[in-house]
């Protein structure tokens, strides 16, 4: 037997070890390979991509379709639009939930109400009024066709509540009770001393959130009727089965027209997509090391 730390390892667990790492290295090849693949096409020349040759390395290399993806001012409005519903959508569901769990992870002896108030959250998850009643909602408040029909819908997430309510029933109670006793109010207490002290379930809700509103397509495409309102997923899919290099050849930008040679549709909305997932793949690693700690602790106590 050998020791590591306080742990005794036999031989078979170091065999297991091996194995799991294996395992996993290879679990996380399969996962990156897609992504390669994508960005192999966008960067090789159009007519290979179209012959399906190109797997994991670009065939004669040219940044041709990120130029003409560049040169696309509906893609970059679009771009606008989803950036913008991400920092409105985020920011008013972190508020929205905070002050929605910190009444509701206190005890039933000090909130009376807290049970049924969980009750009424809870059957949401259960039942929803449908898309149709939701769609007249937002058409008859006259959310319709603006950013807020994307945003407001889905402030009140009873997911995230959840997650964030059992966080902070972990919390020491001693914080809020050394707080009291010093003539700190309710809103005092939360926002100096337990938010600032929740960042792993506040990091996890923002990831969940953010990933949320990038990758919905579906909302546009009900919610919005102008082309220049379409968040980026929306347009992508609006033009999924169009021929892109027809568009580029529209424009104005004779270099971009002389670029149509080398891309093709393949090439280009493979660089679309590839444009599209970046920002996502830039901001998670800031918030992973939250990730599992914010899921964990979130997750134990009722």
């Amino acid at each position: 037997m050998r020791k590591h730390g306080n742990l005794n390892r036999s031989r078979g667990y170091d065999i297991f070890y091996g194995i799991n790492l294996i395992f996993l290295t290879l679990l996380a090849l399969l996962c990156v390979a897609p992504l390669l693949n994508l960005l192999s096409l966008s960067l090789s020349a159009g007519h290979y991509a179209a012959a399906g040759k190109v797997t994991f390395w670009p065939i004669e290399p040219t940044t041709a379709s990120y130029e003409i993806v560049f040169a696309n001012k509906v893609f970059w409005n679009s771009l606008g639009v989803s950036v913008e519903r991400v920092i409105l959508g985020t920011s008013l569901t972190l508020v929205v939930n905070i002050l929605t769990s910190y009444p509701l992870s206190m005890d039933s002896s000090y909130f009376h109400a807290r049970r049924y108030y969980l009750w009424y959250f809870f059957f949401t998850t259960l039942f929803s009024g449908g898309l149709i009643p939701t769609f007249l909602v937002v058409k008859f408040t006259g959310l319709y066709d603006t950013i807020w029909a994307l945003v407001l819908p889905g402030c009140a997430n009873v997911w995230n509540c959840i997650l964030m309510l059992n966080f902070f029933r972990q919390l020491p109670k001693e914080l809020s009770e050394a707080a009291v006793i010093d003539g700190a109010g309710h809103f005092s207490i939360l926002f100096r001393i337990i938010v600032p002290i929740s960042k792993p379930v506040l990091a996890t809700v923002t990831l969940f959130t953010m990933v949320g509103h990038w990758n919905d397509w579906f909302g546009g495409m009900v919610y919005m009727s102008t082309l220049s309102h379409y968040p980026l997923q929306t347009y992508l899919q609006s033009i999924l089965h169009i021929d892109l290099t027809q568009i580029a050849l529209s424009s104005v930008d004779f270099r971009i027209q002389e670029k149509i040679q080398l891309a093709s549709s393949t090439t280009i909305r493979s660089a679309m997509v590839f444009v599209t997932a970046l920002p996502i793949m830039m901001v998670y690693p800031f918030l992973q090391k939250y990730f599992t700690k914010g899921i964990v602790l979130g997750s134990v106590k009722g």
